[in-house]
């Protein structure tokens, strides 16, 4: 069983030099850099009552700053920002363990953050559904939102397993192409 107890104290000398390497590959201005590191102790302080025990203390404090490098792109609005999110997990030993970080935060427990993300993730799914031909929304909706069986979906649409498997093909780039332009 991990221990889940963390201690602030020491943070600054365990962690902040990965932090800062961590983030000066991304954000390329040491002032940032910087600045990212601090917000980043800064919420895991204020965040401690949150930590499980389930990852690593460096971990957690990775996925604290992960966010906190998204939210920077996302003020300036720029295409690296549009990547941050999008960001890939690279095999290099130093980051081992980095696809735990998805999953540090408790699911049952919900910040204002998550709540309004997930609100705003929504309404761009909405937004991009309404965007889509209505056949095309339909079939969408009633195979990977609702989940009915192909066989289902064919007889009540009188279409071929073929002719459901192009829609939902073209209806899901086209998501995820308004999904890029209008949440990325």
């Amino acid at each position: 069983m991990p221990d889940h107890k963390i201690d602030p104290n020491k943070w600054i000398d365990l962690y902040s030099d990965y932090l800062f390497n961590y983030t000066i590959t991304r954000v390329s201005d040491r002032e940032i850099a910087q600045d990212l590191v601090q917000d980043t102790f800064f919420a895991g302080l204020k965040s401690m009552k949150n930590f499980k025990g389930e990852a690593s203390e460096r971990t957690w404090l990775i996925s604290i700053l992960k966010r906190k490098i998204i939210d920077h792109y996302r003020k300036i609005n720029s295409n690296k920002g549009k990547a941050e999110v999008r960001m890939s997990y690279n095999s290099d030993t130093e980051s081992e363990g980095d696809w735990l970080e998805e999953r540090v935060a408790d699911p049952f427990d919900k910040t204002a953050e998550d709540t309004l993300q997930n609100e705003e993730l929504g309404n761009a799914i909405l937004n991009c559904l309404s965007k889509l031909p209505k056949k095309q929304a339909h079939v969408f909706k009633m195979k990977t939102i609702q989940g009915f069986e192909t066989e289902v979906i064919c007889n009540e649409l009188n279409i071929t397993a073929s002719n459901l498997w192009v829609i939902i093909h073209r209806a899901r780039t086209a998501m995820a192409d308004c999904l890029k332009e209008n949440w990325f």
